[in-house]
């Protein structure tokens, strides 16, 4: 049995930068109670205008492309739409931690109906799993152990996955033992299963009234099975490849260097910031860049543990041989 555990650490820093408090934050990276209070404070009327501009870009986006109807914008629009679904689930990760919205009926209903049962993920279900993560990552209740372990891997190893990934062969995966909850004997898991093959039913038809019904499995599926994919373990393993339990978040979470490209199509609404939301989960996404910058200022991030782009650490998580 030893054989087969899953190996982790193989990219855990060798030592820490020492952490010296300040006025906002103390050498745990924890919050004076004036930040606390006020980082942790959700926006919600701002988020409500965000949901909705997260509609509107990607419904603009078909459009245009449908307008110009050439093949590099058509292309083009391919590929923001595996960005979309990273959108969707970036928000539908808030809602989860309930930091969408304040009033926790319209949090946990814009979380299904208008983020995650479009994606085909159930915020409530979601939220059981991503807790146990939270409480203790690499603990024994990890859910994502085996998409975090063994790194650093061959070149080969990484590639393999990605191929599996583009070509949608993982997906189809998963959404074959998705498909397997409507035989569950869980009255639950059945009904939230038909919910979100319900309201895919109503995108599809939409798709249809507005004459390109073709958009539905090429435009909307297709990329959340492959497209998504793909960014999908390129994020997850920069926020987590080969890390190892700890109480320190800086032995189990990486942390990465935002620049603008990747936070418009990878990590899209601050989830990059994922060292920060570690330490906290309880502060929401809009104001994550400034505890980054506070974790910073009392060193308890430098250079030494955080990677100047997601590049650099995915050449990190390949072994040179």
């Amino acid at each position: 049995m030893a054989g087969n555990a899953p190996l982790l650490g193989g990219m855990a820093p060798a030592q820490l930068p020492i952490a010296q408090p300040t006025e906002r934050v103390d050498a745990l990276g924890r919050l004076s109670a004036d930040d606390r209070a006020r980082l942790r404070a959700i926006p919600s009327y701002r988020n409500a205008v965000t949901v909705f501009w997260l509609y509107a870009q990607n419904i603009g986006i078909l459009f245009l492309a449908a307008r110009l109807n050439h093949v590099a914008t058509w292309i083009i629009a391919f590929l923001l739409m595996g960005r979309m679904h990273a959108q969707f689930l970036s928000l539908m990760h808030e809602a989860a931690h309930r930091l969408l919205f304040a009033h926790k009926p319209t949090n946990d209903f814009v979380g299904n109906w208008l983020l995650g049962y479009p994606v085909m993920t159930s915020t409530q279900a979601y939220r059981r799993v991503h807790m146990a993560h939270h409480k203790r990552e690499f603990g024994p209740n990890e859910p994502d152990i085996a998409l975090y372990a063994n790194y650093p891997v061959t070149s080969a190893s990484l590639r393999r996955k990605l191929v599996r990934d583009a070509t949608g062969q993982t997906g189809m995966k998963l959404l074959r033992g998705q498909m397997k909850g409507l035989r569950s004997p869980d009255t639950r898991v059945r009904h939230t299963l038909i919910k979100m093959l319900a309201l895919q039913i109503v995108i599809a038809s939409t798709f249809t009234v507005a004459g390109y019904w073709w958009m539905y499995p090429v435009m909307w599926v297709l990329p959340y099975l492959t497209v998504w994919r793909v960014i999908n373990r390129l994020r997850s393993i920069a926020e987590h490849g080969g890390m190892r339990e700890d109480d320190d978040r800086r032995y189990t979470t990486h942390s990465v260097h935002q620049h603008w490209f990747a936070r418009f199509y990878m990590v899209p609404y601050n989830i990059g910031f994922h060292m920060a939301h570690h330490v906290d989960a309880g502060i929401p996404f809009r104001h994550l860049p400034e505890y980054h910058r506070v974790l910073h200022e009392a060193n308890y991030l430098d250079t030494t543990v955080e990677y100047p782009s997601y590049r650099a650490l995915w050449r990190a998580l390949v072994t040179p041989r």
